[in-house]
């Protein structure tokens, strides 16, 4: 039997505040659960609703202080900076429109951030809080969560082996269909904000899930895009911003790369896909199966390596946790990207030298890189599918 992670690896206990994810919200819940499952922090302050009775409900619900519930978060960020027992980080659970001033507002504070991607709508504002992290010391993850996985984190190491050779092509791919349909029209909650320029920014489909495939395919084979040619659809009448986009991509070293992503896909859940070519072999991983690696070799058989019952590469086996044929999904996911946050930042704190194996998470220039990506599909489509560089 492989064993899983050991605990007891948090000398001290750190304590949170969370902005959006209140009542009625998707995202926040599980970021909540994700922290609890390692024990890295507690919970102890919010500003979880524009409607401060949905934050009191939330509150009271997770059984925080009534007078660490507040209206809105520069109330919170005020309160809060001057406690003894002041926030370590804050979470960052809201509409894509309002990270930048949040996340200013919590370093201002001397508050460790960590947010939802994309981190902002604009480039210039994602580059003006990287500098901000830096000058002031801070740690800031954005929750790309895919990347905790144990069996990516694998390929990422096999790539980095050379167990594939030469990178050569890099076919990604993320469908879905739960916006096949006019939903937002309905006031379905997350399709009516995810639709709105307003509040996500430029794009929807590429912004909220073609986003992870360019972080993905980063995090994974460590190629840095020189160019794109994208072609960004709106299928369904009526609708703002793109359901689905076709992106050509050229990587530095020669290598090539063909990502699709789609809402408007019927039939596909959450069908996020990538398979990476290289001169020796090849991997296919899904995430809807993301316990399993396909890999194809030039001169053997095809095998799957399995969490749990495959020895992965050190890096990636200390992220696997139960043994084999016990999935180990999307909040364990998070969990991983959580747990490597809280041991790097109680680390800090105790004024301790970050090694790099320490923050083997998101970093905030994977959320520049990642606005970026947007903001070039983006241009690239309205000048009619021109190859731009990146």
């Amino acid at each position: 039997m492989i064993e899983g992670q050991e605990g007891g690896q948090i000398k001290s206990r750190l304590t949170y505040g969370m902005v959006g994810g209140g009542q009625g919200a998707f995202i926040g819940d599980v970021h909540r659960k994700a922290i609890a499952m390692d024990g890295v922090a507690d919970l102890a302050a919010g500003c979880f609703s524009q409607d401060f009775d949905n934050t009191l409900k939330t509150g009271e619900s997770l059984r925080l202080e009534k007078e660490r519930l507040y209206e809105n978060f520069e109330e919170m960020f005020k309160a809060e900076k001057d406690r003894k027992d002041k926030l370590d980080f804050v979470v960052i659970v809201t509409p894509n429109n309002s990270h930048f001033s949040i996340a200013k507002l919590a370093m201002e504070s001397n508050i460790h951030v960590v947010c939802d991607k994309p981190l902002t709508t604009s480039s210039r504002d994602a580059e003006e809080l990287a500098r901000m992290a830096a000058d002031k010391d801070l740690l800031f993850m954005v929750t790309y969560a895919y990347s905790g996985y144990p069996i990516v984190k694998h390929a990422k190491e096999m790539v980095s082996f050379g167990d594939l050779g030469e990178i050569r092509f890099v076919c990604a791919e993320y469908p879905q269909d739960w916006l096949a349909t006019p939903l937002e029209r309905s006031g379905q909650k997350q399709s009516v904000w995810r639709n709105d320029p307003d509040q996500i920014g430029v794009s929807n489909c590429v912004g909220d899930i073609g986003s992870h495939i360019e972080n993905m395919v980063s995090f994974i084979t460590g190629l840095n895009i020189q160019s794109l040619c994208a072609r960004l659809d709106t299928f369904v009448e009526g609708r703002m911003l793109d359901d689905n986009a076709s992106i050509l991509v050229n990587y530095d070293k020669g290598a090539k790369g063909l990502y699709w992503s789609s809402q408007i896909a019927v039939g596909f859940d959450n069908g996020f896909r990538i398979r990476i070519f290289g001169t020796k072999a090849s991997i296919d991983w899904c995430q809807e199966s993301p316990n399993y690696l396909k890999v194809s070799y030039l001169d053997k058989p095809s095998e799957i390596i399995s969490r749990g019952r495959t020895d992965l590469y050190p890096n990636a086996q200390k992220y696997s946790r139960i043994p084999s044929g016990h999935p180990e999904g999307y909040y364990e996911a998070f969990a991983n990207l959580y747990s490597t946050f809280g041991l790097a930042l109680n680390k800090k704190l105790r004024g301790e030298t970050l090694s790099n194996e320490d923050l083997d998470f998101p970093d905030i220039y994977a959320g520049v890189q990642g606005v970026k990506y947007i903001e070039k599909c983006v241009e690239s489509s309205r000048a009619g599918a021109t190859w731009l560089e990146l």
